[in-house]
């Protein structure tokens, strides 16, 4: 908690000179390192608990209950086209809070593992690139720069977009509805 005070008070020190700095989480997933706006992530949990729904594409994993809220999970690597996450002790879910045109909505997202919250000033972050990357470039916020190497900033709306909300949000109300009886 110091280390997000220290960040914070360093990030009004940058600001009084003139630079902008956005705060971003970092991960891993399948060996590079990716990071997401710490505005729109609500917490980390442990991966586990896991309801999987039937008939769902690859890249969802299943819903959580988290709080008595139905959350859908959803595996980056494979949304991405790659394999599915291995889990393992250090896999974790993002929950993340995306906005649609009706709401905000709770997703969460698999990760390899979770590393740390970056500040990567404006100036330091690339635009994207348009070849170069194995995910989609409209994926891509930005490359930040962060010690000499690139992370790559993902753009939650287009990874989570309106049409695989409308996908999740099926999922989840799939989950609550009780099963037909045979003599209905």
């Amino acid at each position: 908690m110091g280390a997000l005070v220290k960040g914070t008070q360093s990030a009004a020190l940058n600001e009084q000179e003139g630079e902008e700095h956005n705060q971003y989480l970092t991960f891993s997933l399948g060996g590079e390192m990716f990071a997401i706006g710490i505005l729109v992530i609500k917490e980390i949990i442990e991966y586990g608990g896991l309801t999987e729904v039937p008939m769902m594409p690859e890249f969802i994993r299943g819903v959580i209950n988290l709080r008595g809220a139905v959350v859908p999970v959803v595996d980056l690597s494979a949304r991405f086209g790659r394999k599915r996450t291995e889990v393992t002790r250090r896999t974790c879910i993002v929950i993340i809070e995306v906005e649609s045109d009706d709401g905000k909505h709770d997703v969460g997202v698999v990760v390899d593992s979770v590393s740390e919250v970056l500040e990567i000033a404006a100036g330091e972050i690339e635009p994207s690139p348009s070849f170069g990357t194995r995910i989609r470039a409209d994926f891509i916020q930005g490359m930040g720069k962060v010690n000499g190497k690139f992370v790559i900033i993902l753009s939650v709306n287009n990874v989570l977009s309106l049409d695989d909300l409308a996908m999740l949000e099926h999922a989840a109300g799939t989950e609550r509805q009780p099963l037909p009886h045979a003599g209905d």
